[in-house]
């Protein structure tokens, strides 16, 4: 049996700050939702992704903003994804070179942090 990640909400403070923020970093809005008052979901897709992220009110959260960073994300060039989101005006740090990787690193508007990882050639 397969399990695949699919979904992964992500805490923000302001759902419209973030989705413009999303958006101009190339991730696609797939949905924004307010299915009744007081209850808003977002969801963005990376570009290539099979995996989205969530955000919005009232989703039942735990993360306070700013509190998540876990995702990391592969990428096939790290320097052109480094010069994609520094042309995006985003304060992206890297390219740090490691034996397993190099990686770029980003936080979104509210101090989620965000590592983008360029793998190993394979032998």
């Amino acid at each position: 049996m397969d399990w695949k990640i699919e979904l992964i909400f992500v805490p923000v403070s302001d759902v419209d700050r973030a989705k413009e923020f999303y958006a101009r970093i190339g991730f696609t809005i797939d949905h924004d939702q307010t299915p009744y008052d007081g209850l808003r979901f977002v969801q963005a897709t990376p570009p290539g992704s099979a995996c989205s992220i969530a955000f919005g009110t009232n989703l039942g959260h735990r993360l306070q903003p700013g509190q998540l960073d876990a995702i990391q994300v592969v990428v096939p060039d790290a320097d052109r994804a480094l010069a994609d989101l520094r042309a995006a005006g985003v304060d992206a740090q890297g390219v740090d070179e490691q034996a397993w990787g190099r990686f770029v690193t980003f936080d979104d508007p509210d101090g989620n942090s965000w590592t983008l990882q360029q793998l190993p050639a394979r032998s």
